[in-house]
């Protein structure tokens, strides 16, 4: 007689909170579309366990100016958009992103930085998100104004850190936004951000938890079991680990020197642009499987080969 083999499940009690981006003319916006993220009550892409509503969105980062100090086979994929946010936005679009994140620069003043989101609001309908330069001090001058400016939006704000999410949340938590609550690699740093942040008045329906990660190769396996951890104790219930999950992918991926190398390095290391962008798509792909929920990401080709994975992982 055949034998029936039943495939052991697993019993969550819990799910990853959904997060809607972007705010369309019926909600206050100006967004021709809105992504939503999260809902998943199962681990990635087991859908014979659980619910799995949304796909993990590719964002692609546009920065305010020309950065100096990207690698030139970046810059040569983008070609004359990175000196105008606006048509790097758009490129960013034909280029399959979900939504944008707009990277202002240490050069800039509130006006340049307004300015810049203004652009980008006005060159394509996706979500967008606005990260600060990286410093406490000069995030809370770019990111308060620039809340003021898009208020209506849903924009993603960012980074909050320990050390200045108070001022962020406060401009976001008055200008209708969503913030992007970033910890080291570690789950009870994750929570506790969250809980900060929710102990504010922000609506935890408004926060993406950044629980940092590294490439491919450096530090990618700590960043992948944090995630992990993080999705296990989401599903198992606790409510202040089931945010969806922001990783920068390409900031990581595009920084080390295996990417960002092309002469000096060793002939097996074969073709560098191939290489580079192997690179930053195998961070992804391994991120993705560890609960990643919104994929920040540099390379136009790098972000061809996600969504074509994403879709695959995505049939039943």
């Amino acid at each position: 007689m055949p034998v029936t083999i039943e495939i052991p499940k697993e019993k969550w009690t819990g799910k990853v909170r959904e997060i809607t981006l972007g705010a369309t003319a019926a909600e206050g916006g100006t967004r021709k579309k809105t992504v939503t993220v999260g809902g998943e009550a199962t681990l990635p892409f087991l859908h014979f366990e659980g619910a799995i509503p949304h796909p993990p969105i590719i964002v692609v980062e546009v920065k305010s100016r020309k950065p100096e100090d990207w690698s030139p086979l970046l810059l040569e994929a983008w070609g004359a958009a990175v000196g105008d946010p606006a048509a790097w936005a758009k490129a960013a679009e034909v280029a399959g992103a979900d939504m944008l994140l707009l990277t202002l620069s240490l050069q800039d003043t509130p006006d340049d930085a307004k300015a810049a989101l203004k652009k980008v609001l006005g060159a394509t309908g996706l979500p967008v998100g606005v990260f600060g330069p990286g410093q406490a001090d000069k995030d809370n001058e770019l990111i308060v104004p620039v809340a003021e400016a898009g208020a209506g939006e849903k924009l993603l704000l960012g980074v909050c850190e320990d050390k200045n999410y108070r001022t962020i949340v406060a401009a976001a938590l008055a200008h209708g936004h969503l913030v992007d609550s970033r910890t080291p690699m570690d789950v009870n740093l994750s929570k506790q951000l969250i809980i900060l942040i929710k102990d504010m008045g922000m609506p935890l329906e408004r926060i993406i938890m950044d629980p940092s990660t590294g490439a491919l190769g450096y530090g990618i396996e700590y960043g992948y079991s944090v995630m992990e951890r993080l999705r296990l104790a989401a599903l198992g219930g606790d409510g202040m680990t089931q945010q969806p999950m922001l990783v920068t992918v390409g900031e990581e991926a595009w920084k080390v020197k295996e990417a960002k190398v092309g002469e000096g390095v060793p002939a097996a290391w074969g073709d560098w642009k191939e290489r580079s962008i192997n690179w930053e798509v195998l961070t992804a792909s391994a991120l993705v499987e560890s609960g990643a929920n919104v994929l920040v990401m540099r390379h136009p080709e790098s972000v061809k080969r996600v969504e074509a994975m994403i879709a695959e992982l995505m049939k039943k």
